[in-house]
């Protein structure tokens, strides 16, 4: 069974940081990529950040580029994503989502919550 438990959610200051986790379970991690998500209140569901399975190609949503940085740990077969100089309109449901080709497999969302 396929496992992918986000953490590290909560609530931050503007201008604050937060690390998200992802691990993986029941799967070979390594072989995934691996995405960042978000969802605001109302909103569609949004690509934040990828990363490929060796780690060493990287993409960003233009609203974080600069500002989150995403990494992964095959051995943990974790995922994380780095929030840094949080702004208000970054509040959302963060999930991680792991992708090899048409087989994908999401986590349960973690809230982060950015106060001004």
């Amino acid at each position: 069974q396929v496992q992918l438990v986000e953490s590290g959610g909560g609530l931050a200051q503007a201008g604050g940081s937060l690390r998200l986790s992802c691990a993986a379970s029941g799967l070979t991690f390594s072989r995934y990529a691996m995405d960042w998500f978000r969802q605001a209140p109302g909103k569609a569901r949004e690509s934040v950040a990828s990363i490929d399975w060796s780690g060493g190609s990287t993409n960003y949503a233009d609203s974080v580029k600069g500002r989150f940085t995403i990494s992964r740990d095959n051995a943990k077969k974790t995922v994380y994503l780095q929030m840094n100089s949080l702004k208000p309109e970054d509040t959302a449901i963060y999930y991680c989502l792991a992708v090899l080709g048409g087989t994908q497999y999401w986590g349960q969302g973690t809230q982060v919550t950015v106060s001004s």
